[in-house]
């Protein structure tokens, strides 16, 4: 006869009372299946208890079924504590296993939340510190302009009127040599004309006249040299001039971040490349006149 057979045999053997208790005790380890795997283990071990009780149970006295029916019951008795210890154990484990998901889940919550106000931050500041810099840039930027544009102002005010002074003062020397020459030439004539008159009246009077004539001519070409020398004066302020503006030029090549010569306008390039001396530059477009004073900069 197998197991299953001698306990249910000794089942039907069995008093109720003693078939209900043992009935009790054999459902707890169905009842946890869901506990813990301690519990589970629990429960199967006092099932496997209880089993071999009843399979010990089957009586052939009156007697020994009482012993072995108070066996059973503490046996049952011990089942059920177990039964109540694993459940607790089980509760207890699921409890713990809500309060870890919640605990997980509001970490990752504010894990999440933590990383979002971060980010937002990180981007707020990122954004605050561009445009801190933009506005600085911008800023440095017009300032720089204004310095340039001053200054270019200011070296084209004085080379205009340091060309305009030797413009004037070549004008001058030039009228004032024309009225010399003009001079010297009526009285030469004047002395020629007096002299002939005078070479039949008396030689020493023609030759005084002669020599006052040879001395208006001698300072007549000295005043010629001297308004020669104003001429060559004018020359040298007129090549000081070009050379200022041809470092002007240099300056503006060399230093881009200003706008170099592309900042200016194209009659401001005329006159420029007229002061420089740059030929055909009426006819040329903007950037034909950059080039070429760019050009007629490097040449010394």
């Amino acid at each position: 006869m197998s197991l299953s057979e001698r306990t249910r045999t000794g089942l039907r053997e069995m008093p109720s009372n003693a078939a209900w208790l043992l009935s009790r005790v054999l459902k707890p380890a169905e009842a946890a299946g869901t506990a813990a795997g301690s519990a589970r283990s629990t429960a199967r071990d006092q099932r496997r208890k209880v089993t071999a009780a009843v399979v010990d149970a089957a009586p052939i006295s009156r007697d020994s079924v009482d012993i072995r029916m108070k066996r059973a019951q503490e046996a049952g008795e011990r089942a059920r504590e177990a039964e109540e210890r694993a459940v607790e154990a089980a509760r207890e484990s699921k409890d713990r296993s809500d309060h870890a998901r919640q605990v997980s889940e509001h970490g990752r919550a504010l894990v999440a939340d933590v990383a979002r106000e971060t980010a937002r931050r990180v981007k707020q500041r990122i954004a605050e510190a561009q445009k801190a810099a933009d506005e600085t840039v911008e800023r440095e930027r017009q300032a720089a302009e204004a310095d340039a544009e001053e200054e270019r102002q200011e070296v084209r005010a004085e080379v205009a009127d340091e060309v305009e002074e030797a413009q004037r003062q070549a004008e001058a020397s030039r009228e004032r040599a024309e009225d010399l020459v003009e001079e010297a030439a009526e009285r030469l004539a004047e002395a020629r004309r007096l002299a002939d008159e005078a070479s039949e009246a008396a030689r020493a009077a023609a030759d005084e006249a002669y020599r006052q004539a040879q001395q208006l001519a001698a300072e007549a070409e000295q005043q010629a040299n001297e308004a020669e020398a104003r001429v060559k004066e004018t020359e040298q302020i007129r090549e000081r001039s070009k050379a200022t503006a041809k470092q002007v030029a240099r300056d503006l090549e060399q230093d881009p971040a200003n706008g170099g010569l592309e900042s200016y306008n194209k009659p401001e390039l005329v006159e420029l490349a007229a002061t420089i001396g740059v030929e055909g530059r009426t006819n040329m477009t903007k950037d034909e006149l950059v080039a070429a004073i760019a050009k007629a900069s490097r040449t010394r």
